[in-house]
């Protein structure tokens, strides 16, 4: 079996765990749709569709969340705050409780390491843009830099992401 074709065998047994992909492909631009979709550009394109595939099993096609379990992304000082954080999340995962806004959450996010710096860029972007969020951009420059600085780092806990980066979390 190919190197791709067991990543693309893992991503669609994850999403089968997760409760799989829930809006066929084409729906992708109608995710957020209850704020200002970003600018259409091949990038916004790129980010709505790879969230749609990946993250809106997980963290809805609202950007709240799970109860619980999956933390929302919406207003989230994980996500929106330093561009580091939600990278570092993305390429090694997190498992553990973790708290936003004041509600605990104790699910575990998978890596998505095997995906490229282009399309991580771009589904943060996506979602740093999103539900009232108004962050930054995300470079694939900004994601490589992360990636060769943290390796190949096991799933981070939230007291690591912390002390890793002070001030993550809010």
């Amino acid at each position: 079996m190919t190197t791709r074709r067991a990543v693309l065998t893992l991503a669609a047994l994850v999403l089968s765990a997760c409760g799989g992909d829930k809006k066929p492909a084409g729906a992708a631009a109608s995710v957020g749709t209850d704020t200002a979709q970003a600018a259409v550009t091949p990038v916004a394109d790129k980010g709505a569709a790879t969230y749609a595939q990946i993250c809106q099993s997980c963290h809805q096609a609202t950007g709240l969340g799970v109860e619980g379990t999956y933390p929302p992304l919406k207003a989230s000082p994980w996500l929106v705050g330093n561009a580091d954080v939600p990278i570092a999340i993305v390429l090694s995962g997190l498992q553990g409780e973790m708290n936003v806004e004041g509600k605990a959450f104790n699910g575990i996010m998978q890596s998505w390491a095997m995906l490229s710096d282009e399309d991580i860029a771009a589904v943060l972007t996506y979602a740093r843009s999103q539900w009232g969020n108004a962050a930054t951009p995300i470079a694939p420059a900004q994601v490589k830099a992360v990636r060769d600085r943290i390796g190949n780092h096991s799933a981070w806990t939230s007291a690591e992401l912390k002390k890793e980066y002070p001030g993550a979390g809010g």
